[in-house]
């Protein structure tokens, strides 16, 4: 479809190209004739009056071969040109059309991905589900005991459905151009998250090292408080049992930074470009045990940089730590002050 889409987009350009240059030429042509005629036609009654050389044709006559034949050249440079302009019309067209059609292209491959991964991500637990239901069916002596053990399994399947559902809404959610935006306190922000996280963290018996100014940006409080909670569950997620997490801001210029960095086993510099994708997970690089999630944290979190006009940029030395960086605008600290 997208050859076709190339294809056509091509020979729309070419098309609008071939006609300007034809338009071109049909006026140029009929302007250098028309000036040769009047030339011809200035000349006419002063050199043919004069008597011709023995065996030459007259004054008129010659000027009239030279008028045809100068057409004649124009016509043919003209033609030489469309013909050039044709070909080369043809290549810029492609080109041009190539890149028009690319975002379309990456758009659509990526919900092609998109679509690929949220399937077999539904799949997985459906198909255990079905194949427990299906065991238990089959099972004349099913006790009551095994039933529940049954329920419960299912249960803990569908929790993981309706995780990945949440996971997927609050994707769709981000997505939104417009996000109103104000003042907000990063050691709000983070102490929030840190709340949050509490639990998750004491259940690994991580420790939370913290170094907090009091500094404000720009951006929706409650999208602010998401990205730091993605981050650090990120960070909780794939420490090892015991390790540290820190968590730091700063502020430079115009900007203010929200740090998270932790203390697993890294990431590979070959696996870094693709930690935002969607669903996708590097568990095998960061983490002894499969970790839970659907790989959707981090591609949340990208979104709502983006939405935030600021970055995430990640550094990682395998075995030793991940950093996390959030560049956001800083905000004027009386308006801060003001709104809080």
């Amino acid at each position: 479809m997208l050859r076709s889409a190339v294809l056509r987009l091509t020979l729309s350009y070419l098309a609008i190209i071939m006609l300007l240059s034809i338009i071109f030429s049909v006026v140029l042509y009929s302007i250098s004739s028309g000036e040769l005629d009047r030339g011809f036609r200035h000349q006419s009654p002063y050199y043919g009056a004069m008597a011709p050389p023995p065996g030459l044709p007259g004054f008129t006559e010659f000027r009239r071969e030279q008028l045809v034949e100068g057409q004649a050249h124009l016509r043919s440079d003209l033609i030489a040109f469309n013909l050039g302009v044709l070909l080369l019309g043809g290549a810029a067209s492609f080109v041009l059309a190539r890149r028009t059609l690319k975002p379309i292209e990456e758009a659509m491959e990526a919900q092609s991905r998109f679509t690929a991964d949220a399937s077999h991500e539904l799949r997985t637990p459906l198909t255990a589900m079905q194949s427990e239901i299906e065991v238990a069916l089959r099972d004349r002596g099913l006790t009551k005991q095994a039933a529940r053990e049954l329920l419960e399994s299912n249960l803990e399947e569908v929790g993981k459905l309706r995780a990945l559902s949440d996971g997927l809404l609050r994707l769709a959610s981000v997505n939104a151009e417009e996000l109103p935006t104000q003042p907000v306190w990063l050691d709000k922000a983070a102490g929030e998250a840190l709340r949050r996280l509490a639990p998750a963290a004491k259940a690994k018996q991580i420790k939370m090292v913290t170094t907090i100014e009091h500094l404000a940006a720009m951006g929706d409080p409650a999208s602010i408080t998401e990205l730091a909670v993605i981050l650090l569950d990120n960070a909780i997620k794939y420490s090892e049992q015991g390790g540290e997490v820190k968590v730091a801001t700063v502020a430079h210029g115009k900007q203010v930074y929200l740090r998270v960095s932790d203390q697993g086993r890294g990431i590979k510099p070959a696996e870094l470009p693709h930690i935002f994708d969607r669903f996708y997970r590097s568990d095998r690089a960061r983490s002894k045990e499969r970790t839970n999630g659907y790989g959707l944290g981090l591609s949340i979190a990208q979104q709502i940089a983006r939405l935030h006009k600021a970055t995430i940029d990640v550094s990682s030395t395998p075995g030793k730590t991940t950093v996390f960086t959030v560049k956001l605008h800083r905000a004027d600290v009386a308006q801060a002050d003001k709104k809080d």
